[in-house]
């Protein structure tokens, strides 16, 4: 009799952990969007049929597949954890009992996601609209004639299905790459160098790079400030004590740092003047790995999100053309921030007194105090440090900036405050004529007029300044679709604020973006320049509804 109850209490337990293991599964689908899943699919194209994936509708049909081959059981959910690390779904590693450095320390043995399946994701996530419509093109006597649309992903499968892509043939998407955007080619080298290096029988381990790591805190060196390069491979071992706490970030509340994505083109110029950055107090060295459990995140969970402000200014009263494609981008960051759950309140055409008088008035509003944060949207004429009114004449960003400042505005305190500024901060470049650059003056500014963004931001904790470009330079518009930076500011926020990912792992890839926008002749480049002086992490709470992207 005995051991028959013990039987039945073993039987009871395991279907108790049935059901829990479930239920995480559960969960997590619950928090993956059909890009996401599309993803998910994509991944397990080596451990799974293409018949059985083309039936998949959700995550759940994946997870189901993955049992079925024994992948994927309640003792051992890894693969699951490896997909959503892939995916950069950090944030859902915890309902599996990982950490996203847990995952990394058992890729080596654990892994189940080749490095060939690797690299047609990365090279996925770096193939711009753009990018895609030049690709289909090429490929247009290939492809179904009823297909007019699809995504990067289901066209790398479509040219593995042909048979045009396998692992050891990478000619047409090397032609390809080459064909569209150059820089491409580097993801696919790179696969090929470690390909050649494993079949010498020298192991290649895999080191998580320097771009998975940038949402786990922010990087200082010296005295100064370390520029963050999102297409860097560098390892993070090799950082090493050149990594500082969150502590040290408090410290310099009042200093500004700088993220970049590449050193392309005329970005270099981001660097001058960052040495004199962040020398009030010397930085305290810690451990690695406790460098992102310490760094505290701004609170987010108010009855109120905050306000958005967006000053789009079309049509000006002078010499300044009319903006055509800001209409979009007004209309785009509208959805997107109303999405992310702020009021958003858009003004058109404001003169620089205008601007002041709204600034000076949203600044006194008292409904700032059961909001979370601040957003403020300016897209313009303007030159280094500074946007037009239509009536054209100046006003500078640190007096935009000025109202919002704890002084100034006391509801607004310890709160985030986010500034985006779309306008070009230097030279207009005559463009083919779905291009247009946001500047007044013709000839490049002398490098002492330039103001960088350090000058902009006002010298206390709890800001950001986003801009379009850095200094000296212009930044682009399309006629139709809007400007290079808007578009992919809020293209990479309906995709990342999902994910978990905070405010400037999400600039760093928007840089990453724009670097690798061109005009038709592939010579014009844009480098977005963001600075800060927040404290804390800053992510967006995920909102319930799909992106707006999703939804139309």
């Amino acid at each position: 009799m005995l051991k028959v109850v013990k039987c039945l209490l073993k039987k009871a337990s395991s279907m108790g952990d049935d059901i829990k293991f479930r239920q995480q599964l559960l969960v997590i689908d619950e928090n993956l969007g059909t890009e996401e899943v599309e993803a998910l699919k994509f991944l397990c194209s080596d451990l799974l049929s293409f018949k059985n994936l083309e039936a998949v509708e959700s995550a759940q049909d994946i997870f189901q597949l993955l049992m079925a081959k024994d992948l994927l059981n309640k003792e051992d959910t890894f693969i699951l954890a490896e997909l959503l690390y892939r995916i950069r779904c950090h944030f859902l590693l915890q309902k599996l009992g990982y950490t996203k450095e847990t995952v990394q320390e058992n890729l080596p043995w654990k892994g189940k996601v080749s490095r060939y399946r690797q690299m047609l994701y990365e090279l996925s996530e770096d193939i711009t609209s753009e990018d895609l419509k030049r690709a289909m093109f090429l490929l247009r006597d290939q492809l179904p004639k009823k297909l007019t649309n699809m995504s990067s992903l289901e066209l790398l499968t479509f040219l593995e299905k042909q048979d045009h892509l396998a692992q050891n043939n990478l000619q047409i998407l090397e032609k390809i790459c080459m064909d569209i955007s150059p820089d491409l080619l580097k993801t696919v080298n790179k696969y090929k160098m470690e390909r050649a290096q494993q079949e010498s029988s020298l192991p290649v381990k895999e080191t998580a790079s320097f771009s998975h790591h940038i949402s786990e805190g922010l990087f200082h060196s010296g005295g100064g400030v370390r520029l963050l390069t999102s297409s860097q491979e560098t390892p993070i071992k090799s950082l090493g004590s050149n990594i500082y706490d969150s502590g040290s970030l408090r410290e310099h509340a009042g200093s500004v740092h700088f993220i970049a994505a590449r050193q392309d083109d005329k970005a270099v110029n981001v660097m001058q003047g960052i040495s004199e950055l962040s020398q009030e107090q010397p930085a305290r060295i810690s451990n690695p790995e406790s460098k992102t459990e310490k760094l505290k995140t701004y609170k987010m969970d108010g009855p109120h999100r905050g306000y958005c402000l967006i000053i789009n200014n079309f049509s000006f009263t002078g010499t300044l053309q009319k903006r055509r494609g800001s209409n979009k981008d007004a209309e785009m960051l509208a959805q997107v921030f109303t999405w992310l759950g702020l009021d958003v309140k858009t003004y058109t055409d404001k003169t620089s007194v205008e601007i002041k008088n709204l600034m000076q008035e949203w600044r006194s509003s008292k409904d700032h105090r059961d909001r979370d944060c601040f957003v403020c949207c300016i897209l313009s004429h303007g030159e280094s440090g500074l946007v037009y009114g239509i009536d054209e004449q100046e006003v500078t960003i640190r007096t935009i900036m000025s109202y919002f400042t704890a002084r100034q505005c006391p509801q607004l305190a310890e709160k985030p405050k986010l500034f985006f500024i779309q306008a070009c901060q230097g030279k207009e470049i005559q463009q083919a004529v779905y291009i247009e650059a946001d500047a007044q003056n013709p000839d490049l500014l002398p490098i002492q007029q330039l103001v960088l963004p350090s000058e902009s931001i006002p010298e206390e904790a709890d800001f950001l300044l986003g801009m379009a470009t850095v200094g000296g330079y212009a930044s682009f518009r399309h006629v139709q679709h809007g400007t290079w930076y808007i578009q992919a500011l809020c293209n990479k926020l309906q995709l990342l604020v999902p994910r978990g990912e905070d405010i400037l792992s999400i600039l760093t890839e928007v840089n990453e973006d724009v670097s690798k926008r061109a005009d038709n002749l592939g010579k014009k480049k844009q480098m977005p320049q963001p600075a800060y002086t927040l404290r804390k992490k800053l992510i967006f709470p995920v909102p319930r509804s799909p992106p707006p992207s999703q939804q139309q």
